[in-house]
């Protein structure tokens, strides 16, 4: 069952606008990582993805992320729009955080702005910001959406929202 929007106040997105089928769009917004006081990741070129009841997931270019901190991981998944992901640890001093990125080496047609840009999941990571602001990370871990100030929900991965 779909669940009631929340309302959306002024300057908000909510997420139950977004489309469905995703989407894949830059971005000009400033995105930065910090874990530990090491830089990951300081971009204002992302992707941002959208997709119905899911806040954004940022997809960050090579360029932008620090050099030497990822490792391929033997990880893959599966999405239905995006195509086939790799996942990435991030080795932090001696601290290694297993599957805590991914990317799309080969997206599909719709989604090729973001050949080979790197995702992260913002829950493990002391410092995901957009704009400034620090992140919230979707609820239940398998999504990877960030959650800020300016989106309304709710959001999918919460309990009960396998159906929607």
């Amino acid at each position: 069952m779909r669940p009631r929007p929340d309302p959306v106040a002024s300057g908000q997105e909510s997420v139950w606008r977004y489309p469905r089928p995703a989407i894949a769009e830059p971005s000009d917004r400033h995105i930065r990582i910090e874990h530990h006081g090491v830089l990951v990741a300081d971009t204002h070129a992302a992707v941002r993805t959208r997709e119905t009841s899911h806040p954004p997931t940022w997809y960050l270019p090579p360029v932008d992320l620090t050099l030497g901190l990822l490792r391929r991981s033997e990880r893959q998944s599966f999405c239905e729009w995006k195509g086939h992901a790799v996942y990435w640890h991030l080795m932090i001093g001696g601290e290694l955080l297993r599957d805590v990125a991914w990317s799309y080496p080969d997206p599909t047609p719709g989604f090729a702005v973001m050949r080979d840009h790197v995702a992260f999941y913002a829950g493990p990571l002391d410092h995901c910001t957009v704009g400034g602001e620090q992140v919230r990370p979707q609820p239940g871990g398998f999504y990877g959406g960030w959650i800020t100030s300016d989106l309304a929900g709710p959001f999918k991965g919460a309990p009960g929202s396998m159906g929607w």
